[in-house]
């Protein structure tokens, strides 16, 4: 028995075929919730209700995935739907109450996550609420978070450092005259494991340190790239709009309130490990048993931060595999069509990056390919000449 536990345990990697399946399978869905909640988004459009449309699509779609096994597997959301609107950075995703709808020329920003059996596929896309193509500092800022995450897609590769990433990402950004917003982390991702400890930084500072480390093959990560055409420093404003938690699991405290008491027992029991959003229990209740579950570090929340008013934030995340043949990014969506103000051509170090490629070319062509045409694509260096918006698919 202990032989077969040690084997599953050392297959829980990309180099069992069953879990490249499952990642892939997550991101199939994730894929298809962000197509469905961008066309969602339109003007006048209330908030809350496309969050509960992403989270459903993702519910049902992941259900409906291996329910005829003889071993339960978990399956459903990784992370909650969120939609950010222009200067709000992350993590907004309102409770049933909130009238907040979307505007003309909003810069929206949705992020949600899927997992089949705890292997996660999270994807994170920004879109302007309007005709024709994206100019100004929306487009700015939109072209810096696309470039640098086509940068760090060509840099987390076997041998490199997470550094090189950080380092990097802040290069792009400052070239559109944005800032990377501090604070944000790409995690490596492992099973039922959204946030591991290895980690890129996407801004380093004294005040934040994390451990030097090397990608390495058949790993996973969540390449998380926020940009703002402020100081890139966001606040909490209020702490009542965090919707968004995670049982921190290494804690325990016994809780005082009965409201908590109730509240706790149900994340333990529908939410042991991923993220959850506050909507899934009756409001008055769950403001009330959240605050002492959070006081004594029982939940880990994820807060709404803001920068200035008047500034614009994007945000781009996909997921990608260390496969022995290359990186496969497993979740994105294309853009609109951008215009920035700024360019990157004459600056030869993010063009030499650019033009890295992607697969590693092997001889003797290698095992044929099951899977979406557009991962074929990806191959190629990013056009130039679309100057931050998205190579198309």
């Amino acid at each position: 028995m202990s032989d077969d536990e040690s084997k599953e345990e050392k297959e829980l990697d990309l180099s069992s075929t069953d879990v490249v399946t499952k990642y892939k399978s997550a991101a199939e869905i994730v894929n298809k919730a962000l197509q469905l909640v961008l066309s969602e988004c339109k003007p006048k459009a209330k908030i809350v209700d496309i969050c509960e449309k992403g989270d459903t699509f993702i519910r049902e779609q992941a259900g409906s995935m291996y329910k005829n096994v003889k071993k339960k597997i978990e399956r459903g959301i990784a992370f909650p739907t969120c939609i950010s609107v222009n200067n709000i950075v992350c993590h907004y995703s309102p409770l049933a109450s909130d009238e907040t709808v979307l505007e003309e020329n909003d810069v929206v920003k949705i992020d949600m996550g899927c997992h089949i059996d705890g292997f996660i596929a999270v994807v994170a896309h920004t879109h302007v609420l309007q005709e024709g193509p994206v100019t100004g500092r929306a487009a700015d800022v939109i072209a810096a978070a696309n470039t640098a995450s086509e940068v760090a897609l060509r840099l987390v590769r076997p041998g490199k450092k997470n550094k090189d990433v950080t380092e990097a990402i802040q290069k792009v950004a400052a070239a559109y005259d944005c800032k990377i917003v501090e604070g944000v982390l790409s995690h490596q991702l492992k099973q039922f494991v959204i946030d591991g400890n290895k980690v890129v930084l996407s801004v380093s500072n004294p005040e934040t340190r994390v451990d030097d480390a090397e990608f390495e093959e058949n790993e996973v990560y969540a390449i998380d790239i926020v940009t703002s055409t402020g100081e890139g420093k966001p606040k909490l404003l209020d702490e009542r709009q965090t919707t968004i938690y995670k049982r921190a699991v290494d804690k325990n405290y016994h809780l005082k309130m009965k409201a908590s008491r109730f509240i706790f027992s149900e994340i333990n029991q529908k939410f042991p490990i991923m993220p959850f959003t506050a909507r899934a229990f009756e409001e008055k209740r769950a403001r009330l048993g959240l605050v002492e579950c959070v006081n004594h570090d029982l939940l880990q929340p994820y807060p709404v931060l803001h920068e200035k008013p008047g500034d614009l934030v994007a945000h781009i995340k996909f997921t990608v595999l260390l496969m022995p043949n290359g990186s496969d990014r497993i979740t994105s969506h294309p853009l609109q069509q951008l215009q920035p103000t700024k360019t990157i051509d004459d600056d030869p170090e993010i063009k030499a990056w650019l033009a890295l490629g992607i697969k590693t070319k092997k001889k003797g062509g290698g095992k044929k390919k099951k899977g979406k045409k557009a991962e074929t694509t990806e191959a190629e260096p990013m056009d130039e000449a679309s100057n931050g918006s998205a190579p198309k698919e």
